[in-house]
């Protein structure tokens, strides 16, 4: 940190100083825009009523949300934000017309349920603003030296986020075949977890267009598999 200017510095220690306050405070909710407004960390445009459906049979009704950034469901109750704690005590999620399940500490939405489920674990990445490296252009990585406090400890990054900072997705869709598991990103990967099936679910996939970025058409792709 010894190239930084007087005024970088100033902002890494207020957001240090920020961050150890927020590790013991509950979160003081902002505005609630949609998640390509001020807090692009949430899956969901905004926080809604869900059924969370507990492994004791419990139904409870929070207002939620998904955060992408900390893999955690964010509840809100009395202008606060707060991580739910206890993922291993959950069912199931109801939340926003989609459905998840718990995974470790985060949850996987559910996106085809049967003897081959398909499941996505949606991700985000939190990305500080670029700085400046000459020739016009901007680095994050020369930027993560002076504002790398925004990190996943607390709650930190259920709060509003300043203006600059953006949060990309690289979502990881899981396969469940009886108790195995199987990850996939790309298609390459997808036909390696079918080997005796990759010629014609390629030869489908050449023919329908089908991007694997996209929900439908791995949801299309996943009942085709399940004719062969």
């Amino acid at each position: 940190m010894n190239n930084l200017t007087d005024n970088q510095m100033k902002r890494a220690i207020l957001i240090l100083l920020s961050g150890v306050l927020i590790i013991f405070l509950p979160c003081r909710s902002g505005a609630q825009t949609t998640s390509k407004g001020e807090m692009p960390q949430y899956l969901f445009p905004s926080f809604v009523k869900c059924d969370v459906l507990m492994k004791s049979g419990q139904v409870n009704t929070p207002v939620m949300n998904f955060n992408l950034v900390s893999g955690k469901m964010v509840f809100l109750s009395n202008n606060n934000y707060y991580d739910m704690t206890n993922p291993e005590a959950v069912d199931t999620v109801y939340l926003n017309g989609s459905k998840f399940i718990p995974s470790g500490k985060s949850f996987y939405e559910v996106l085809i349920s049967g003897p081959v489920s398909l499941f996505v674990h949606h991700k985000g990445m939190l990305s500080p603003p670029g700085k400046p490296v000459g020739y016009g252009g901007t680095s994050q990585v020369a930027s993560v030296t002076y504002i790398s406090s925004i990190e996943l400890s607390g709650m930190q990054v259920n709060l509003t986020l300043p203006a600059d900072y953006t949060v990309t997705t690289d979502n990881i869709y899981w396969i469940r075949e009886g108790e195995k598991w199987s990850d996939f990103s790309n298609e390459k990967q997808f036909l390696a977890i079918f080997p005796d099936k990759a010629a014609q679910l390629k030869a489908f996939i050449k023919k329908n267009k089908l991007k694997f970025d996209k929900y439908p058409d791995l949801i299309d792709l996943m009942k085709y598999m399940g004719t062969l």
